[in-house]
């Protein structure tokens, strides 16, 4: 019974003397948005159907201590054949405060886990912002953030393994 006693006091930790691993987003911000609207007004009339290029790139920072800054940076492009309809360059970050996690896991939270976090967020802005240029919303479809991380993790160990071959015997 004295045994039971000590594993709840364990539960009980005072403030500052919790020291399991964890991570979260502290702050979400739009920390640049671009929107062009180069043909206006003669965009609003054209009739053909307009191709939708969506480019993505995550980064990460470290500001200090514990805290990191995720940049999830999103440009679409939506061109019809009379000439570009319009541009949105957004870039969409979050504070990220992790402690105590293994090299592994933080930096799986922080190209993997925090850009999935921040996604919905960044769909919402550019879809207001292409609506506000005068157009229907442009509603991203969802990304696959981790299955994302696990492809490029993939790759650059097939690259690092490639690297590391000996040269053919001739």
């Amino acid at each position: 019974m004295a045994d039971e006693g000590n594993v709840i006091s364990d539960l009980n930790l005072g403030n500052g003397e919790d020291n399991g691993p964890s991570a979260g987003i502290i702050s979400q911000y739009v920390k640049d948005l671009s929107v062009e609207n180069p043909n206006s007004p003669q965009s609003f009339s054209w009739q053909d159907q307009p191709q939708i290029d969506v480019q993505f790139n995550i980064g990460a920072r470290a500001i200090e201590g514990e805290v990191h800054e995720v940049e999830l940076k999103i440009t679409c492009t939506s061109k019809a054949e009379s000439g570009t309809v319009f541009i949105v360059d957004l870039s969409y970050c979050a504070l990220v405060g992790m402690r105590n996690l293994e090299e592994g896991q933080s930096h799986a939270f922080l190209f993997a886990e925090a850009p999935r976090i921040l996604f919905p967020f960044a769909r919402r802005v550019i879809a207001d912002a292409v609506r506000d240029a005068g157009f229907a919303p442009l509603m991203l479809e969802p990304i696959d953030f981790n299955g994302l991380y696990v492809q490029q993790l993939q790759a650059q160990q097939q690259a690092d393994a490639t690297q590391g071959e000996p040269a053919g015997n001739a």
